[in-house]
């Protein structure tokens, strides 16, 4: 959630943040709102005391019937009181449900633009892999190899649905333990095991809510949503505490299952592991100092540690700046890692042979304002805290490169070395 006193202040800024962003909300109508909020607020506050002092009047009263005169009036201001009152209630909560939809603004060296087409490659790492033969897709390959069944999958669970088997469920478990514990052992991550159903409150709170509510499937006999990502878990965790500068940074990592319904994309990467509706991911998340270059510093480390995985499994990448329309409600910035897939490679492109693997995000005070999520600093003052969160991998998609970029003329696949450890010293699928 934005800052009220900041959007009173500096209207214009929200209203071009929400243009840059390509979400439409109504800046006056708010304001209008939070007008009639502090009117009621102010008369509420103007009328009580005028009832405190007649209250204090009562106690000096000389006689009982000037008592009595004086009950009466303080009596007669409580139905006004009462109307103030809700009309005060009224106006903060149509007011809190429109700020619940205005973005944060991105920051200033993000790239303007509409969509995804807009992004901006910052660079690339490695080169890919020229075959002296015609190399397979995954699909083919999990297919010859016995690695997975979509066919199954589909008829238990409908589209978009898959089995992992054998040495492709292997490779999977392999990658998620690689991540952790990279995260743990070497990076000073504290492991945690979160929930993956959640009320509306984590959901609003962590900002997926409401914008992307028609992404989250909703259990409605209980009223709980499946989460997407550990995020929600791992930044909500905190959720309405006051936690001590001192105690700063907390450093949290999760890998956990995660759902998402995927509308919107109606026959866009139906057939394969890259879109799906379940999946495990290995996620990362900081919470520090209401620093702005922390937060940036914070950033940068985070991105390094998607990036130090890729090149322990040796795949080829480039890292791409996301423009404003498409960083989402709830960014500042957001970086994205586009993982070479020879399958997805058109043949007249580079760009088009690279897949989304993974995405950096900064928030600033966002989600810290829905979580209410503060610390005392050195200075005794409450500040709201940052949160940043990143993928360190996501698992079956990671599969996808592995499989294409390390297959072999004879139709056996090579583990990457990284990998080895995790499968009991397999060197290759075949």
């Amino acid at each position: 959630m934005i800052d009220i006193k900041d959007l009173r202040e500096n209207p214009e800024k929200y209203r071009r943040g929400a243009e840059l962003k390509n979400v439409a909300v109504n800046i006056p109508a708010v304001l209008d709102l939070d007008g009639q909020f502090l009117r009621s607020q102010q008369e509420f506050d103007r009328l009580r005391a005028d009832q405190n002092e007649l209250s204090r009047q009562i106690g000096k009263a000389k006689t009982s019937e000037e008592r009595e005169s004086i009950k009466l009036k303080a009596a007669a201001m409580k139905p006004q009181l009462q109307e103030l009152e809700q009309k005060r209630k009224t106006a903060e909560s149509a007011r809190d449900q429109l700020l619940l939809q205005i973005p944060q603004p991105p920051d200033e060296d993000v790239p303007p633009g509409k969509d995804a087409a807009d992004n901006v490659v910052l660079y690339t790492h490695g080169e890919p892999r020229h075959f002296e033969f015609k190399p397979r897709n995954h699909i083919e390959i999990g297919k010859a190899l016995d690695l997975f069944d979509f066919e199954a999958g589909v008829n238990l669970a409908g589209s978009r649905s898959y089995f992992l088997k054998g040495a492709g469920a292997d490779l999977h478990q392999a990658v998620l333990r690689l991540a952790v514990d990279m995260m743990t052992r070497e990076k000073g991550f504290t492991q945690m095991t979160v929930p993956v159903l959640v009320r509306d409150a984590a959901m609003q709170g962590t900002g997926f809510f409401p914008a992307s509510r028609e992404q989250a499937y909703h259990v409605t006999e209980d009223d709980l949503y499946l989460t997407g990502t550990a995020e929600v878990g791992l930044t909500a965790y905190h959720l309405d505490q006051i936690l001590e500068e001192s105690a700063l940074p907390r450093k949290y990592v999760a890998v956990s299952t995660c759902f998402r319904r995927e509308a919107g994309t109606y026959g866009k990467d139906t057939a394969g592991l890259y879109r799906v509706h379940q999946f495990d991911k290995v996620e990362q998340v900081v919470i520090c100092r209401n620093d702005v270059e922390e937060s940036k510093r914070w950033h940068k480390e985070m991105l390094g540690y998607a990036e130090e995985i890729l090149r322990r499994l040796k795949l080829p990448y480039r890292v791409i700046q996301c423009c404003t329309g498409d960083i989402g409600v709830k960014n500042a910035s957001m970086m994205d890692i586009e993982t070479w897939m020879p399958s997805r490679h058109d043949g007249k492109t580079a760009a088009s042979g690279y897949g989304e693997t993974h995405s950096a995000s900064r928030l600033y005070e966002f989600q810290a304002r829905r979580l209410n999520l503060r610390y005392k600093s050195s200075d005794g003052k409450i500040r709201f805290v940052h949160t940043l969160n990143n993928t360190v991998v996501a698992s079956p998609r990671i599969l996808i490169p592995i499989l294409e970029n390390y297959q072999n003329a004879d139709g056996s696949v090579t583990i990457p070395e990284a990998l080895r450890p995790y499968v009991n010293g397999r060197e290759r699928i075949g």
